[in-house]
């Protein structure tokens, strides 16, 4: 018998039945969503409530199908339906489907013939190509699906995996990055826009991008008119569709071949060592509660997809209507596979999950300790390698920062260091013990024989909330302009202004203001475990003190590029920081021991080897030593942090014979490439720092001269 030749799907197969003037057969039925075969597209999708369905096709942009295929009941296997449909052009149509079935809605079941559905697998999603317009159809429009052509060239294209603890992850907004014409690139707002920032990324020294949503959403959810602003649900945090990418973050129209810009974009990304992690949304979806529309999952299988209440309602965890039901069999899967599609298709490196407390609660929205999902996921062998990073918390009030299920897979965005740690850098008192842990890696959370530092992702500031630059800049959030008489968002953001409330030109109040940013960020870069920050921080990028900035599609979102030339010192002082956090591997991570014996951190508050802190203590330092990771010589780091607003004296720990101490971060004093900052810093004999008020100071252990 000849083995060499196997027959591709499809190349034999011949029609057995004619319906609505389409020769048909039985399609893939594992293979959910359309797939195309030699001679025609197999259309599938399962439903377990469903009594019948029908396929509908559509000529582009139009809202009436001009052909309807019903489903024979032989075509039905289990719960699935799946048709093979002959002689089909994919250039031609989109498709979607009406589901007959009961409607009882005390039971959770909205089924109805005349719904018009989008595949939950559809690979693009049609109708909203232009950002902010509403298409052909106005109320009447639905969403349609197309079949996607997947032929993008990864050529030797690999997965970076860079280590967990050496993550520096640079949080953005597509359209928000390059939207405002100071970027200066040729395609704004979009993906191809992005990549032509790729160049500034890699000067900058990140190594990740964390991409805020890119699913396909509905931008034009409750949009509205406020003082004659046109507000949008900008940030996406309301998905259509799981498996298709956003066509309005496009620059040219890709008819069946959606995706292959961010391909392109992903693609170049990792060719310069930045990998790529998508901020995804399982938590709800954009058909909200019984008033809202629907769409897709309500009219599939309501009862399953969403957490219902004993009378039919729809559990609110999210805060945005629904909640989606992550632990049925059904669910788990429907997300496992989507995840497995964007690692295997898009070679996405990792995740970040909104919300994600969410996914560790059962159909009654109580948590589970165990939750199947979030197994699933920390146990897929296509995503063995992906970074799986949960929001640890939810708008119900679940908060698992420290405690959520991790299988030692699983990190979080550590909101108690968000926390703490803007306390302390404002001089809060009672907070320098709490910030040496914090610093040294959050161990009372994160227990290093388990998950250890690489579980905490530490960041002080993320696109909910205030931009580093507003933190020291308003006490108050500034909402006004989203419509809500300033009552959404957080009060509680451990901001602090610096002496003014916003906009000053006073250059006392400014200086201080980016020495706070500085000191900030020399802190994060000093911290144990992946390092997160938002974009636009690093050239003091301002909200004007709108710390919700959910809906505003204009420049109050938007990086203002004109800010990086005014603040090039930040930026550069950042740039310096990334870099210095580079090449001293112990501030990341343990290393081989130090061959001098000095443990690999150790506490110096004030004076060598104090540990103690109380309420007034406000001057901390800690010491790492290591061996550096190519094992040459050791790697010595001390951080020294004064949040008093008067100067201290920081006595220096001795070091072994033949090294000496040297500066190499003063916050007081300006940033300048180059520039000698040890001559500069003032020391008592050698052996003690005077550490002007809220300042960071850095050094190094470096060979005597």
């Amino acid at each position: 018998m000849n083995f060499d030749h196997k027959p591709h799907r499809g190349d034999k197969l011949q029609p057995l039945d004619e319906i609505s003037g389409y020769k048909v057969r039985p399609g893939f039925y594992d293979r959910n969503g359309a797939a195309q075969a030699a001679n025609g597209v197999s259309f599938t999708i399962h439903s377990m409530g469903a009594t019948g369905c029908t396929l509908l096709l559509f000529r582009p942009k139009e809202q009436e199908p001009f052909a309807k295929i019903r489903y024979p009941e032989t075509y039905c296997i289990g719960s699935t339906y799946s048709m093979l449909v002959f002689g089909l052009n994919i250039e031609e149509f989109e498709y979607a489907f009406q589901l007959d079935g009961p409607y009882d809605e005390k039971k959770g079941l909205r089924f109805h013939k005349d719904n018009i559905l989008l595949d939950p697998y559809a690979r693009a999603v049609t109708g909203q190509r232009h950002w902010g317009e509403r298409p052909e159809g106005g109320k009447d429009f639905v969403y349609h699906a197309r079949v996607v052509e997947n032929n993008f060239d990864w050529e030797k294209s690999r997965f970076l995996n860079h280590p967990f603890e050496d993550l520096v992850i640079y949080e953005m907004h597509v359209r928000g990055f390059t939207r405002d014409a100071s970027s200066g690139v040729k395609a704004p707002g979009t993906f191809e826009g992005l990549r032509e920032k790729i160049p500034y990324l890699k000067d900058l020294g990140i190594n990740a991008v964390e991409l805020m949503p890119v699913f396909e959403f509905d931008e034009m959810e409750d949009t509205r008119l406020v003082d004659g602003e046109r507000l949008y649900n900008y940030w996406g945090y309301n998905t259509v569709c799981f498996f298709a990418p956003n066509t309005s973050y496009t620059s040219v129209v890709e008819h069946n071949h959606e995706g292959d810009e961010l391909k392109n974009l992903i693609y170049e990304l990792k060719e310069n060592g930045i990998e790529v992690i998508l901020d995804v949304v399982f938590n709800h979806t954009a058909e909200g509660n019984e008033k809202g529309p629907c769409f897709s999952f309500k009219g599939i299988d309501n009862n399953i997809y969403y957490m219902l209440t004993p009378e039919g309602y729809y559990y609110n965890f999210s805060g945005c209507g629904n909640v989606m039901n992550c632990n049925h069999p059904i669910v788990r899967k429907f997300i496992i596979d989507c995840l497995r599609y964007w690692v295997i298709n898009y070679r996405v490196d990792g995740f970040r999950f909104d919300l994600a407390s969410i996914l560790s609660r059962d159909q009654n929205g109580a948590p589970m300790e165990n939750p199947p999902i979030l197994q699933g996921l920390a146990c897929d062998p296509i995503l063995a390698k992906a970074k799986l990073i949960a929001e640890a918390w939810d708008a119900g009030g679940l908060y698992q920062v420290g405690s959520f299920p991790s299988w030692s897979r699983w990190a979080e965005w550590n909101g108690r260091y968000r926390d703490d740690m803007r306390r302390f850098l404002k001089g809060d008192g009672g907070m320098a013990g709490t910030a040496i842990t914090r610093i040294t890696g959050s161990r009372d959370l994160y227990d290093p024989a388990h998950r250890g530092i690489s579980a905490s992702v530490n960041f002080l500031t993320c696109h909910d909330g205030f931009t580093l630059y507003d933190l020291y800049s308003y006490n108050m959030k500034h909402n006004e302009k989203n419509g809500w008489g300033n009552t959404d968002g957080d009060n509680n953001g451990n901001s602090w202004n610096c002496g003014a409330e916003g906009a000053t030109d006073d250059p006392e109040i400014e200086g201080l203001r980016r020495r706070m940013v500085k000191n900030a960020f020399a802190t994060l870069m000093c911290s144990r475990g992946p390092a997160m920050f938002f974009a636009g921080d690093e050239f003091c990028n301002t909200q004007f003190g709108n710390n919700n900035s959910y809906c505003q599609d204009n420049i109050t979102s938007w990086l203002d590029w004109n800010r990086l030339e005014e603040y090039k010192e930040i930026h550069d002082f950042f740039r310096y920081m990334i870099r210095l956090r580079k090449d001293n591997a112990i501030l990341r991570k343990t290393t081989k021991p130090a061959a001098c014996k000095l443990p690999e951190i150790s506490i110096h508050n004030g004076f060598p080897w104090n540990g103690g802190t109380d309420n007034n203590s406000r001057l901390i330092g800690i010491m790492y030593a290591g061996r550096d990771e190519n094992d040459i010589r050791d790697d010595i780091v001390f951080y020294c942090m004064n949040a008093y607003w008067e100067t201290l004296i920081m006595q220096l720990p001795e070091l072994p014979m033949g090294m000496q101490w040297k500066v190499c971060v003063n916050t007081f004093l300006p940033y300048e490439d180059g520039k000698n900052v040890e001559e500069q810093t003032e020391f008592y004999y050698k052996k003690s720092l005077k550490v002007p008020p809220r300042t960071v100071i850095i050094l190094t252990a470096e060979e005597s001269q």
